[in-house]
């Protein structure tokens, strides 16, 4: 079971990391107010009401007046995975190395042979009280 979550995890934090990377871009058309068209591969098609390449003065100001935009919002990846050390403060550093210092001085191997009372003798034994009065405890 604990193998599996193990597996599972790691796939799980595999694909964050690349999408946390990845960059891309969203191209959008928009007739007006209306979304037309989005594409993240290529760019998005138009919705045909585009006005063609002006040739005199007349017509430049016909192509101000478009009712089609297109967008493009771009969405950049993250390029540095791994922060070194220099970048903290003091402060943080002392933060830093004292709970690590202390967190692995919780782990500190202890012997496994410990017998608390190996040096102290059992006291003498005068009368056995509950063979004398017939209890046990079970």
């Amino acid at each position: 079971m604990n193998s599996i979550f193990h597996k599972i995890v790691s796939v799980f934090m595999a694909i964050l990391v690349m999408f946390t990377t990845m960059s891309f871009t969203i191209d959008m058309h928009y007739c007006g107010e209306t979304l037309v068209d989005y594409s993240l591969t290529q760019s998005a098609h138009s919705c045909g009401m585009d006005m063609e390449v002006p040739t005199s003065d007349c017509e430049i100001q016909i192509l101000e007046d478009s009712c089609c935009t297109d967008k493009q919002v771009l969405i950049e990846g993250q390029d540095e995975l791994k922060h070194s050390f220099d970048t903290l403060s003091l402060e943080q550093q002392t933060f830093v190395a004292s709970f690590f210092y202390s967190y692995i001085n919780l782990f500190e191997d202890l012997d496994s042979n410990i017998i608390p009372f190996r040096d102290y003798n059992p006291p003498f034994l005068i009368r056995d009280i509950q063979k004398l009065h017939e209890t046990y405890l079970i």
